[in-house]
């Protein structure tokens, strides 16, 4: 077997899959501190559930995730795990400080999920340059809104 697979005690895996969600009502709140801070909760999160989280970006309003998940856990059960658990530490750690913060609620419902297979380098990278993507689509923006 390839020495990049993982293993249980009667299985050898490797399970690797894309993940992306958004703060509720895509609020563009994963700026600074907040942005900072969630990047190691999440691996912490990821940790517990004997999950890795081999690459991620925290984008303004979205989160990308490349994530392991061991086979006796869901995909559903890890990402609301990731979701609930990073919700309750945004609740306790940054709505005191901020009015009409939505707290426990701050994730939407749903989320974006896809099996890497074979195509784990170019989802690499495609997480990655998220940012680069995103400061050239602004400057997209701005050029057709001043013409």
């Amino acid at each position: 077997m390839s020495q990049g697979h993982n293993q249980l005690n009667h299985a050898t895996w490797e399970c690797k899959y894309h993940v992306v969600f958004t703060p509720k009502y895509r609020k563009k709140v994963l700026f600074g501190h907040l942005r900072r801070s969630l990047g190691n909760v999440f691996h912490d999160l990821a940790r517990r559930k004997e999950c890795r989280i081999e690459e991620g970006h925290l984008m303004p309003d979205h989160v990308h995730i490349l994530i392991s998940i061991p086979p006796k856990y869901s995909v559903a059960e890890v990402v609301g795990y990731l979701k609930g658990k990073s919700s309750i530490w945004v609740a306790q750690n940054v709505e005191r400080k901020m009015r009409n913060f939505l707290g426990h609620k701050f994730w939407a419902r749903g989320y974006f999920v896809s099996t890497i297979g074979r195509d784990e380098e170019m989802i690499r990278a495609y997480i990655r340059h998220q940012e680069l993507a995103d400061k050239q689509l602004d400057q997209m923006q701005l050029k057709l809104s001043s013409s």
